[in-house]
């Protein structure tokens, strides 16, 4: 083999070494493998379903929406929450919602929110009254009660009755249920119980002296003018037996 065949065969070699180099640097490096699914935003959700651009805006107003996000990691009870529908909103009374203050408007909103998981199926078992995140907790100041019939599930609040029309979202931790009627506590627009009578006034005295009064409140004149008369009879008799007695 010539000089030239060698460089030849030489440069051959030293060519594929660089194309294979070449090609390995060229190669992009593996993607990261992904990490767990981040906590469910509650707004997103409902963003996503549409048609409740009012009770987003009552959720972030009120910070519940926060709240919410906040449970569901912190805790594994899981949340529920029934979302009225903007014309839900809409069939309101006019003056509804401008009638409460913000602390009210935070526990008509926490009234709409179960602090567990509860699947449609679920609702059939479920205990009443069930407990919401509105009010005393403790002693259920703002409950709700539940009815099923077959697959429908009912929702009583004492004034409003209505049924969940659909599922919109769910994953074993949050469960979104669309309502087409705003749920209205009892403690905030139910009848409010009169006010309790004042006590009556207890009755005066009477004065001692008006034992003698006659029904006109004046003393009683034929009374007083016996009692003189009986008095000058007694003088006048007293004296008779003083003279009776001087003369023995």
């Amino acid at each position: 083999m010539t000089r030239k065949q060698h460089f030849f065969a030489f440069s051959l070699v030293l060519l594929f070494l660089l194309h294979c180099t070449n090609t390995v640097v060229a190669q992009p490096a593996a993607a990261p493998a992904p990490g767990p699914p981040g906590p469910t935003n509650v707004t997103k959700v409902l963003e996503k379903a549409g048609q409740f651009t009012l009770f987003i805006r009552l959720l972030k107003a009120t910070s519940v929406a926060d709240q919410i996000d906040h449970q569901l990691n912190d805790t594994n009870n899981g949340m529920t929450l029934f979302a009225p529908t903007d014309n839900a909103f809409s069939s309101l009374s006019s003056g509804t919602l401008n009638s409460l203050n913000d602390q009210e408007k935070v526990a008509l909103i926490q009234f709409h929110v179960i602090p567990t998981y509860v699947s449609l199926s679920q609702f059939q078992t479920v205990s009443n009254p069930l407990r919401t995140n509105a009010g005393d907790s403790s002693r259920f100041e703002y409950p709700l009660n539940v009815t099923t019939f077959g697959n429908s599930v009912n929702i009583s609040s004492g004034i409003t009755n209505t049924s969940v029309s659909g599922t919109v979202y769910t994953d074993g931790q949050l469960a979104v249920y669309q309502v087409d009627k705003v749920l209205l506590p009892w403690d905030l627009f139910g009848a409010k119980p009169p006010a309790p009578a004042p006590a009556p006034e207890k009755p005066k005295k009477k004065k001692a002296d008006a034992v003698a009064d006659g029904p006109d409140g004046k003393a009683d004149d034929s009374s007083a003018m016996s009692l003189m008369t009986n008095i000058k009879n007694a003088v006048v008799f007293a004296h008779a037996i003083a003279a009776v007695i001087f003369l023995l």
